[in-house]
C-alpha cells in the first residue's frame, strides 16, 4: 500500500503534498484492529472503491502493465528523426546489402511469431519501414520487399477472418489502423519481379568468364566487393523468390472450388526449395557479417547473427491493443524457418486432397490432418476449402453430401425433401461440424461437446416429423414413398454421426492430456460403449442400404460367390470391432490393476471421482445414448448376435 494513502486525517489535507518536514505515523496498529473486526470475504476500502475500478487499475512502472515505461519514442516520426530507419540504409553498398538481408530475415521471424498468435503491431509492424511506405520509394529492393510483406499480411488476415478461426487468438486479425494497404501494393509482384531480374543479371555478370565480362560492364554491381558479389546475389535472390512463391501460394489457394490447388502445390515446392537455399546462405552471411553479432547464437533472429536495423517493438505501443501489450519474444531465425517448412508441408497436404465428395473419407482426412497439429493459417485454409458458399468445396450441396453419407441412391439428390425445414437445419449442422473440426484440438473438443445436444435435437425433430407424416408402422422396405425412405435413412445416419462426434470428443481428451491415470478405466469404458453403438449404427446403415439395393433386382437363388461376399466383414465394421476389443481389453486391464494391485488410484480430499467425473461424463453420454443401462446392454447383446446365423460372422466376441 502507498504510504501517502495511510495517513489521511481529512479530505482537505489529502491534497497537501508531503515534504521533508512531514511527520509520518505508523498505521499498522490501526490496520490490525480493523482486520480483527472483518469477517471472511470483507476488506478495507474507501467509499469510492468498486470491483470494476480494481480490475481496470494499472500497475505503474511495470512494463507488462504500463506500456509507456519502456517506450523509447513517442511516435514513429520521432524514431525516424532519431535515425532508427535510415534510407538508404548505408552509404556503403556492401553494408547496405548486408543490412537489407538482415531486415528480410528479421521480418521472417516476426511473421512467424505473428502466426503463432502475437500482435501484428508488435511483430511484423515493429519495422519502421513498413509504417512509412513512402520513405522507401528511392530504395527499389527495400520498397518492393515491404510491399510484398504488406500484401502477404493482408492476405493472411483475410483468410483467417473469413474462416472465423481468429477467436482462438483475438489479436491475430486486429490491424489497429496499420498501413496494410499502401499505394500500388496490388503491383507488388511486378515490382518484385523487376528487382529479382536485375539481381539475376548482376549474378550472371559476376559469374561470367573474364573474356565475356566486358559486354556486361554496363550492369552496375550489387555492391563494391567483387569477391562477395555472388554470395550476396544468391542470398537476396532466394529470399525474394521465397516471398514471391509464398504470395502465389496464398492467392492460388483462395481460388474458388479448389481450382488453384495444383498450381499452389508447384509454388509450395518452390518455397520449400528456396528455404533450403536460405538455410545454406547462413554460413556465408555469418562469415562476412558487419559489426557486432548477437551474443546468443541460437536465439539470433537473422542468418548473419547481426541485429536488424529499423525495428523497435515499442513503436506501436499506443495503438497496439485495447488491452495492455503482451511481453513477447520473437522466434529465432532457425525456428522461423522450421515454422514455415511445417506450414508449407501442411498446406501441401491440403492441396493434395482429391476433394472427395464422401463425408466419411473427408472426416477421416481431417482427423488425420489434425494429428500433425497444424497452426492457425493452415487450418483456416482447410476450412475455406471445405466450406464455400454453404457448399462442400463450393460445388457440392449439403443435401447431396447427406444423401451419399446415408448411402441413398443418387436418384434422390434432387428430391424436394431437401427443402424440408429440418433437413435444411441438418445441412447447417454438417457445415458447423466441418468448421469445428478445422479448429485447434482444445477449441474443437469444447465445441463438439456443445453440438452433441444439437445433433440429438435434430434427430428427435426428424423422427417426430417422420412419425407425423408417415405413421408409426412405416417400413423402409416399402419403396412406394421416397420421402419416407429418405428420412428413415437420414435418421440412421444422424444417429451414427452423433456417436462419431462423441467418439471424437473422448479421443481428443487423450490428445490434450486431460485425463489422469486414475480416470483411464472409466474413459475406456465409455469408449467401449460408444464404439459398440457406433458399430451397431454403421452396420444398420449398411444393412438397410444393401437391402434396399437388393429389392430393386430380380429375385433369384443366391450363388456361392454372393453368399461368400455377404459373409465377408465390411472393412469399416472390422476396424470398429478392433477398436471395441482394444477398449474392452484396456478397461478390464486397468480395472484389474486398480482392484487387485491398488494402483492408478488418486483419492481426493474433496468430492469423490464418482461425483466429479462419473456423474458429469454420464450426463454427456446420456445425451448420445438416451437409453437406460438395462436397455443399453440388451442392445449390445443383440448387436453381438447380428447376422451370426445368417452371414457367418459376429461383430464382437
Amino acid at each position: 500500500m502507498d504510504r501517502h494513502a495511510l495517513h489521511q486525517p481529512s479530505s482537505s489535507s489529502s491534497s497537501i503534498p508531503a515534504t521533508a518536514n512531514t511527520v509520518w505515523t505508523d498505521a499498522s496498529p490501526l490496520l490490525e484492529v480493523a482486520c480483527k473486526d472483518l469477517r471472511d470475504g470483507e476488506l478495507i476500502h474507501v467509499d469510492n472503491f468498486n470491483l470494476y475500478a480494481a480490475m481496470s487499475a494499472l500497475e505503474i512502472m511495470d512494463p507488462k502493465m504500463d506500456s509507456g515505461i519502456v517506450n523509447r519514442y513517442c511516435s514513429v516520426d520521432e524514431a525516424i528523426e532519431d535515425g532508427v530507419a535510415p534510407v538508404p540504409i548505408s552509404t556503403d553498398k556492401t553494408t547496405d546489402v548486408q543490412c537489407m538481408i538482415d531486415i528480410m530475415d528479421h521480418l521472417l521471424t516476426c511473421e512467424a511469431t505473428w502466426h503463432k498468435g502475437h500482435s501484428l503491431a508488435q511483430t511484423v509492424f515493429s519495422c519502421a519501414y513498413l509504417l512509412r511506405p513512402e520513405r522507401t520509394s528511392s530504395h527499389a529492393l527495400l520498397h518492393s520487399y515491404c510491399k510484398v510483406i504488406r500484401a502477404t499480411c493482408k492476405a493472411v488476415i483475410t483468410v483467417v477472418s473469413d474462416a472465423r478461426t481468429h477467436e482462438e487468438e483475438d489479436l491475430f486479425t486486429m490491424a489497429y489502423g496499420l498501413p496494410l494497404s499502401g499505394d500500388g501494393d496490388e503491383k507488388c509482384l511486378s515490382l518484385l519481379n523487376a528487382v529479382e531480374e536485375n539481381i539475376s543479371r548482376q549474378l550472371r555478370a559476376c559469374k561470367a568468364p573474364s573474356s565475356k565480362r566486358k559486354p556486361l560492364e554496363d550492369i552496375e554491381p550489387l555492391q563494391t566487393n567483387f569477391d562477395l558479389e555472388e554470395g550476396y546475389c544468391k542470398a537476396l535472390l532466394c529470399r525474394l523468390r521465397f516471398r514471391k512463391h509464398f504470395f502465389h501460394v496464398l492467392t492460388c489457394m483462395r481460388r474458388p472450388q479448389g481450382r488453384g490447388l495444383e498450381l499452389a502445390r508447384k509454388h509450395i515446392a518452390s518455397c520449400i526449395s528456396e528455404l533450403g537455399v536460405i538455410l545454406k546462405s547462413a554460413e556465408f552471411l555469418m562469415s562476412n557479417a558487419h559489426g557486432t553479432c548477437e551474443d546468443a547464437t541460437e536465439d539470433r533472429t537473422t542468418a548473419s547473427g547481426h541485429q536488424a536495423i529499423g525495428f523497435d517493438a515499442s513503436l506501436n505501443s499506443r495503438i497496439s491493443a485495447p488491452t495492455p501489450p503482451r511481453s513477447i519474444k520473437i522466434l529465432s531465425w532457425k525456428k522461423a524457418i522450421e515454422y514455415f517448412e511445417k506450414l508449407l508441408h501442411d498446406l501441401d497436404i491440403i492441396c493434395s486432397y482429391p476433394l472427395d465428395p464422401s463425408l466419411e473419407v473427408l472426416l477421416r482426412f481431417v482427423a488425420q490432418f489434425q494429428k500433425a497439429q497444424p497452426d492457425l493459417v493452415a487450418r483456416a485454409h482447410l476450412q475455406l476449402l471445405l466450406v464455400q458458399d454453404g457448399k462442400l468445396y463450393g460445388k457440392c450441396p449439403m443435401f447431396s453430401l447427406i444423401i451419399r453419407a446415408a448411402r441413398l441412391p443418387e436418384v434422390f439428390l434432387h428430391h424436394d425433401i431437401q427443402k424440408n425445414e429440418y433437413v435444411v437445419q441438418l445441412g447447417q449442422l454438417v457445415i458447423n461440424m466441418l468448421k469445428i473440426l478445422c479448429t485447434n484440438a482444445a477449441w474443437q473438443r469444447r465445441k463438439l461437446g456443445k453440438i452433441l445436444q444439437d445433433w440429438r435435437v435434430i434427430y428427435v425433430q426428424i423422427e417426430l416429423a417422420f412419425r407425423k407424416d408417415f405413421g408409426e408402422g412405416s417400413s423402409i422396405s416399402n419403396g412406394d414413398n421416397a420421402s419416407a425412405r429418405i428420412l428413415k435413412h437420414i435418421l440412421i445416419w444422424v444417429d451414427e454421426q452423433t456417436y462419431w462426434i462423441s467418439h471424437r470428443f473422448l479421443i481428443l481428451g487423450f490428445e490434450l492430456e486431460l485425463y489422469s491415470p486414475s480416470e483411464y478405466c472409466m474413459v475406456y469404458w465409455y469408449l467401449y460403449v460408444v464404439l459398440i453403438r457406433l458399430a451397431e449404427k454403421t452396420h444398420l446403415k449398411m444393412t438397410v442400404s444393401d437391402g434396399s439395393a437388393k429389392q430393386k433386382g430380380k429375385k433369384r437363388k443366391d450363388s456361392p460367390k454372393e453368399l461368400a461376399r455377404d459373409a465377408k466383414i465390411p472393412p469399416a465394421i472390422s476396424f470398429l470391432q478392433c477398436q471395441i476389443c482394444l477398449a474392452e481389453g484396456l478397461t478390464v486391464l486397468l480395472a484389474a490393476l486398480r482392484n487387485e494391485l491398488m494402483v492408478l488410484q488418486s483419492p481426493s480430499p474433496f468430492n469423490s471421482e464418482h461425483e466429479v467425473k462419473y456423474v458429469l461424463m454420464y450426463m454427456v453420454v446420456n445425451i448420445i445414448i438416451h437409453l437406460n443401462n438395462k436397455e443399453m446392454f440388451q442392445n449390445i447383446i443383440e448387436f453381438q448376435m447380428i447376422k451370426r446365423g445368417n452371414n457367418g460372422y459376429s461383430l464382437h466376441k
